[in-house]
């Protein structure tokens, strides 16, 4: 099944630790980096930057910036660290983004995105990919969105990821541009309409798997080729243990929570060997259990029992036992009614 199921690139969340956290969960789903500026790669430490772990493939980096030079140099860094992808952003709202010339308000300047675009698929040898909203400020999104899209895939790009809704980048917070701006799923479902030869994913307010399948289903003739979940998967992770199956037709059975604590644990320990404190890695695993009984012991252990010096696996087991608990008084009560 020649489907995309991506994990959104996420400022502060979805580090290294939470990339191998979420392959846990899901075999299939494509991983992003946080965004990471190309001046960063070329002249930052680039082990600090872009190391990650094995098990996180596939995973794509995603790099901001404006200069086809640089973007080109830090995308071959990119592919020599063992990267599956290379993405462009173009959908960033931020002050500090916009001041740098990248992200969202390059939706303006849509010649210069292909020659970004141009000079890293010059470059790499793995597929090289744009991530983009619909528009920015007084943009009209139906003008704006298919004028990236085409300049892009005029120097041959073909994969591209589509947040539905505007950047609103006066008057707006990054926080703000994410919920306040309104979904225009249709545009993106048109433009894959329009460009069926180009490969289309959505994103932006997809909460849920049965979200995910509907948006995927071809029911009104246009068969989108993936969806990017961002906050749902990192709020309520334990729905990537279904992904797989659902959204690819796996024949493997879903993991559970208590199976995706399993499959972490070695990396968990790796880590801690080399130094990484506990609650750098649980932090990501706080949703693991949301909706089950016992989620908010589950939350308080890792939250607070991680963080002396020395916390180790001791504390995750705590955390386990506390849901394992508190299900069999729940169960106990049910055999007692």
């Amino acid at each position: 099944m020649n489907r995309r199921l991506s994990i959104a690139p996420m400022m502060d969340w979805t580090d290294r630790h939470c990339r191998a956290f979420h392959r846990a969960l899901t075999a299939e789903a494509l991983l992003y980096t946080e965004m990471v500026t190309a001046p960063a790669v070329v002249h930052g430490d680039q082990q600090r930057l872009l190391g990650f772990d094995a098990v996180e493939h596939p995973v794509a980096l995603q790099l901001g910036g404006s200069d086809p030079v640089q973007l080109a140099e830090a995308a071959r860094i990119g592919q020599t660290f063992g990267y599956d992808e290379i993405n462009l952003n173009v959908g960033c709202p931020s002050d500090r983004v916009q001041s740098g010339r990248f992200g969202a308000c390059l939706m303006r300047e849509p010649s210069l995105v292909a020659d970004c675009m141009a000079a890293i698929k010059a470059t790499v040898s793995i597929p090289a990919t744009v991530k983009c909203r619909i528009g920015v400020d007084d943009q009209d999104p139906q003008v704006s969105l298919f004028a990236t899209v085409d300049a892009c895939a005029a120097v041959g790009i073909e994969v591209f990821i589509i947040h539905a809704r505007m950047a609103w980048l006066k008057g707006l917070s990054p926080k703000e541009n994410r919920d306040v701006p309104p979904l225009d799923y249709g545009l993106v479902r048109r433009l894959k309409r329009e460009r069926p030869h180009l490969s289309v994913s959505i994103n932006g307010g997809i909460a849920s798997l049965d979200e995910a399948e509907a948006h995927l289903d071809g029911s009104d003739g246009v068969q989108l080729d993936g969806v990017m979940l961002g906050r749902a998967a990192y709020h309520e992770p334990a729905i990537l243990g279904q992904a797989d199956r659902r959204l690819f037709g796996a024949a493997t059975p879903d993991v559970d929570a208590f199976a995706a604590i399993d499959r972490y644990r070695p990396y968990l320990a790796a880590r801690l060997e080399e130094g990484v404190h506990l609650p750098a890695m649980t932090r990501h695993m706080l949703g693991l259990m949301h909706g089950r009984p016992g989620a908010r012991a589950f939350r308080r252990i890792l939250t607070v029992e991680s963080i002396p010096p020395g916390a180790g696996l001791e504390v995750v087991d705590r955390a386990v036992d506390a849901v394992r608990e508190a299900e069999a008084r729940l169960e106990l009560r049910g055999e007692a009614a």
